[in-house]
């Protein structure tokens, strides 16, 4: 590969710090060139642990520096839209956090601003790009828990005594749909090559909180009668996991999302017996970048193409709206 890809960080969010921004240096393929914060000072503290990077007081001028090739966006929800396509304009490759959007049509309108500009646009979703999910889909494939009858998946943490989180802004795209429910139907998705025909969830949405959705469980039926059963929620105690129900066995992921070097193990009891399966200790972010970075510098197709993210966010926006409406919401 050529010259390492030189990446922007737009915003100090701690994703970005504590694991994007430690990922982009230990990948294979990237560099980080700068970091903007609308607190300088707050941009000056995090480049100073990354030697040659710069540090802005502003989006605008990080998106002015000719010298960046592709920006990183862990804004709030409700600032991927207009800095995604400001930096598109600008000429970047960009790598959005997870959702992509608050709707689909901003996903989708993103997605066009990319093509037009002619740049690579990926939605942040880490846990995907772990070799675990190779390992299962194959195991799935080769039939040892026979046909995929159901999917469970579910993803919680409970910090609801931080009333200033960005998570409890309703106008800021906060809730627990777009931040943690996201990543099991993203997961049944991947899993089954197909997209949810209607999705029904109920809700717990909380005045303390802005009136977002604290807590939510849902069913998203798939063709051929399979169906994921998932809640998802920031009011309940710390829990990540999925698990794959076949007609004669189970794959059962735990740390199905938030997957380290060191816990990436998943057990599957199928007609071969009961067995844990190892998977290789990797950081997933890094694997995310190196990915991205590829597709940039290669040519080499991104393995989650901009119009995976916005099938995600129909799913998203009907799952909301049923949470709302308390109602089926078909989707085709």
């Amino acid at each position: 590969m050529g010259d390492k890809l030189r990446w922007g960080i737009i915003g100090g969010a701690n994703i970005a710090v504590h694991a994007v921004m430690p990922a982009i240096r230990e990948s294979e393929t990237s560099v980080i060139a700068a970091v903007a914060s609308r607190d300088k000072r707050k941009a000056e503290e995090i480049v100073a642990n990354y030697e040659g990077a710069t540090a802005y007081g502003s989006y605008e001028e990080l998106l002015a520096d000719s010298r960046i090739d592709a920006v990183y966006i862990p804004l709030p929800n409700h600032l991927h839209r207009e800095w995604t396509i400001r930096a598109a304009a600008a000429g970047k490759h960009i790598l959005c956090e997870k959702p992509l959007a608050l709707t689909a049509k901003e996903s989708l309108e993103m997605a066009e601003a990319c093509a037009d500009a002619g740049v690579h646009l990926a939605e942040a979703f880490m846990y995907r790009h772990h070799p675990r999910w190779e390992q299962i889909r194959k195991i799935v494939d080769s039939g040892e828990i026979g046909r995929v009858r159901a999917l469970r998946g579910a993803f919680s943490f409970n910090n609801a005594g931080d009333k200033n989180n960005i998570r409890y802004r309703a106008d800021w795209g906060g809730g627990s749909l777009y931040d943690v429910g996201c990543y099991p139907l993203s997961a049944a998705r991947l899993l089954l090559g197909s997209e949810p025909e209607a999705v029904t969830v109920h809700a717990q949405f909380s005045e303390e909180h802005d009136n977002v959705d604290m807590m939510a469980s849902g069913l998203a039926e798939f063709p051929g009668g399979v169906s994921l059963t998932f809640d998802c929620g920031m009011w309940a105690s710390f829990r990540q996991n999925f698990e794959i129900v076949g007609a004669d066995g189970t794959i059962d992921i735990p740390n199905a999302f938030l997957t380290g070097k060191d816990n990436a193990d998943f057990i599957v009891n199928g007609q071969n017996g009961r067995r844990t399966e190892q998977s290789v200790g990797v950081n997933a972010y890094a694997l995310q970048v190196d990915d991205f970075a590829r597709a940039v510098r290669n040519g080499q197709p991104q393995r989650f193409a901009p119009s995976d993210a916005v099938s995600n966010m129909k799913v998203l926006d009907a799952c909301y709206r049923s949470a709302l409406e308390k109602a089926r919401i078909t989707l085709i």
